[in-house]
């Protein structure tokens, strides 16, 4: 089976559903970010809101824009989990450089926060995650079930 190209249709496709995906997400983000400010800190609002955004935002991937041939779904939820981890702590680390070195509000910090991630986080749930057959791991060691 031949290696997919970032720029085959297929990938195209999907990149366009994550990016739906992602701003589904971050409307999420954004509107429970709102809400938690109303009765809890900056960081508990942050992280909350994020695990919200992270649900929606698995959810949608797994069962629409990124559909998957895998079958080790326990395996496959774990490294979605690692990967939303990676997401998280880039999201953290620049909401907090905007907010506490560029000063900004606690709402457009969050706004700069998730833009960065977004190609790692494709490429990432992509090519490995939510892979799909015409992505398939190149490797075929006895962890990775055939697909």
């Amino acid at each position: 089976m031949s290696k997919a190209k970032p720029t085959d249709r297929q990938t195209q496709v999907r990149f366009v559903r994550f990016l739906v995906v992602g701003g589904s997400a971050y409307a999420v983000q954004v509107a429970t970010m709102k809400l938690f400010l109303l009765g809890c800190g900056m960081n508990l609002a942050f992280s909350l809101s994020f695990l919200c955004s992270t649900t929606t935002h698995y959810s949608l991937n797994r069962w629409w824009a990124l559909p998957s041939t895998r079958v080790d779904t326990g395996r496959q939820l774990r490294e979605y989990l690692g990967v939303a981890a990676l997401s998280y702590v880039i999201n953290f680390l620049l909401f907090r450089l905007c907010v506490d070195v560029l000063g900004l509000g606690r709402i457009w910090a969050t706004a700069i926060a998730v833009p960065p991630s977004t190609l790692v986080v494709f490429l990432l749930l992509n090519f490995r995650v939510f892979r799909h057959a015409g992505h398939a791991a190149t490797s075929t060691s006895p962890r990775d079930p055939p697909e």
